[in-house]
């Protein structure tokens, strides 16, 4: 996308790259807001993607495609921050039925505008949250702590 690549062409380039694309799950957001997502063939079940205008949502091992539906309607119902939005996404797949395996990690990460890699300094919202019962609650308390949240998120 640095080369004025869109959504589409960025994926399609991605996926003819990777000799081992029928194992891999790809989202793209350009500039514009489009998307696109790949999902390959020999990802583990339930996978699947859904998107909308600025956001797309993939998982695998997931219980249903109820979770990316909850997940998108999470993400699109919400006001605010893209780092509020993202995490009341996640609260909302979890809550739908989430990673059939059950729960044990969580993690957020949303870098600067002009942000990228190699770029020093380029995190605006970075939080993980490892080995823990309700890890998406926990990760929605650790980002309450950072004023960069002018809320207290409530999802439950």
């Amino acid at each position: 996308m640095g080369k004025g690549k869109n959504a589409k062409e960025t994926l399609d380039e991605l996926i003819k790259a990777d000799s081992g694309r029928e194992i891999r799950q790809i989202g793209v957001v350009d500039k514009n807001g489009m998307t696109a997502n790949y999902t390959g063939a020999k990802c583990n079940q339930w996978a699947g993607a859904k998107a909308g205008k600025n956001y797309t949502c993939q998982g695998n091992l997931l219980t249903g495609p109820e979770v990316l539906d909850s997940m998108a309607k999470g993400f699109e119902e919400t006001k605010g921050s893209l780092g509020v939005r993202l995490l009341f996404s996640l609260a909302a797949g979890e809550k739908a039925g989430g990673d059939k395996r059950g729960k044990q990690s969580a993690a957020l990460l949303v870098v600067k505008p002009n942000g990228g890699p190699n770029s020093l300094g380029d995190r605006w919202l970075d939080f993980r949250v490892d080995d823990h019962p309700n890890p998406i609650d926990e990760l929605i308390r650790v980002a309450n702590l950072t004023s960069r949240f002018k809320a207290v998120l409530k999802v439950k």
